[in-house]
């Protein structure tokens, strides 16, 4: 297929019969549903991703349909793929509605793409890929219009709110986090440590699956990223500013610019000579540093007002430890890399956002239980205690070994309770006593 028989994104207009757009992907965000007006009961799928066919023109692709149709057509292609869209159909951008929560654009326009009438299919073209590739790692925005991370911990909290570019390397990835809402909806959250020559550890959080997705392919501190309007906000709990990935936020990996250029040589330089290593902390704050205390109410509250992680001590007391579950369903196996829960006997981690997918499987063992702790306030259902807290609690460790009888895996406690009798009484006891 030959390039001329591709529109410029730059001539796009709704004026233009059966267009045909080749572009890379820069940007994506994440399958959304709404209910379908039209049709009580029934729910239409969207998701939007960004597409640049020069170094200075990109528009945004705005795809809707079924459940199937959508899903499908997103797991088809990744940040980075170059694609070929087929018959979208071209209108102005509406700045009040839809297009306000999506990248800025140079284009006037936004393409529309649906099943019954458009195609997204993955470029096969040599020539055209080795045109779009390099456009990758350009900059969205002015190479130099960025502030560094000093600039932000120097503005502070007058920085709050706004919506920046920033340039930094990546210092290190967090684990990855997943929760369900109160109603229903299942989440994640990512935070990744950067770093530049001003400040030697600075927060980035990753709400969307795609934003994950790319950050868990960098290598820390030998990646660089031009974040194109990242959300700065105040993070009263870490006493300091945060930045995050939002739906208008592109990420550049990389970029080909004279300023990322002298700060990945930086980079280079203090990750051989060992000095991140040293100012390196755990993600986790230290449980002597933490000081706040909260009644289960308050817990409660601060819960359902902020989705943020927090930490704080309560006095409380064990009201309902699980005793009648199975031991499949006290001991379990989680993946070592992105702690996903796993059965005994697989031999792949089934996250999809795991970093280790194509990895040899590694898997770690132990304490899952669920607890309710209680006061004078009130009481909070189904917590999670696991290993290893869960272990010195108990008294009790968990060790591999082999049952000679089945040839399945199982597991033993260290402290000789292998019997599920011997190990709900163990833990009756140890109940009573608390």
């Amino acid at each position: 297929m030959a390039a001329h028989t591709y529109i410029a994104i730059s001539e796009l207009h709704p004026n233009v019969s059966h267009p045909k757009v080749a572009g890379i992907i820069i940007g994506k965000s994440d399958v959304k549903s709404f209910p379908d007006r039209k049709n009580i009961g029934v729910d239409r799928f969207t998701f939007g991703f960004t597409v640049k066919d020069s170094p200075d023109f990109f528009i945004n692709v705005t795809a809707w349909g079924n459940d199937g149709y959508i899903n499908g057509l997103s797991s088809s292609f990744s940040i980075g793929d170059c694609v070929i869209i087929e018959n979208p159909l071209v209108s102005n951008k509406d700045p009040e509605k839809g297009d306000r929560f999506c990248p800025t654009t140079p284009s006037l326009y936004r393409l529309l793409v649906t099943e019954a009438h458009s195609q997204v299919s993955l470029c096969a073209d040599i020539d055209t890929m080795d045109r779009l590739l390099p456009l990758i790692h350009l900059p969205v925005k002015d190479s130099g219009d960025f502030y560094s991370l000093g600039d932000i911990v120097a503005n502070g909290q007058r920085l709050d709110g706004t919506v920046i570019n920033v340039l930094a390397a990546v210092k290190s990835i967090g684990e990855l986090k997943q929760f369900t809402t109160s109603d229903g909806r299942k989440g994640q959250r990512l935070e990744v440590k950067l770093f530049d020559d001003s400040v030697s550890s600075f927060p980035l959080v990753c709400w969307d699956r795609e934003a994950i997705q790319l950050v868990q392919t960098l290598i820390p501190k030998e990646a660089v990223l031009f974040i194109a309007d990242a959300k700065i906000s105040f993070d009263s709990f870490r006493n300091g500013m945060v930045a995050t990935v939002n739906s208008k936020t592109i990420i550049t990996v990389n970029p080909d610019t004279r300023e990322a250029s002298l700060l990945f040589s930086y980079a280079k330089e203090v990750s051989e000579s060992g000095i991140l290593d040293q100012d390196e902390k755990p993600e986790d704050v230290s449980v002597d540093s933490i000081t706040d205390v909260y009644t289960v109410s308050q817990l409660k509250q601060k819960a359902q007002e902020s989705p943020e992680a927090f930490f704080g001590i309560t006095y409380s007391f064990i009201s309902k430890l699980d005793l009648d579950s199975s031991v499949s369903k006290v001991i379990r196996t989680r993946c070592s890399r992105c702690k996903f829960q796993v059965t005994e006997d697989t031999h792949s981690c089934t996250n999809q956002l795991c970093p280790g997918r194509d990895q040899v499987f590694s898997g770690t063992t132990g304490f899952d239980l669920l607890v309710d702790f209680t006061d004078h306030t009130g009481t909070l259902h189904t917590c999670t205690l696991r290993s290893p807290v869960a272990e010195n609690i108990l008294g009790c460790t968990i060790l591999p070994s082999t049952l000679k009888r089945t040839g399945a895996r199982g597991m033993v406690l260290a402290c000789s309770l292998a019997d599920p009798g011997e190990v709900k009484q163990h833990m009756s006891a140890l109940l009573q006593r608390l």
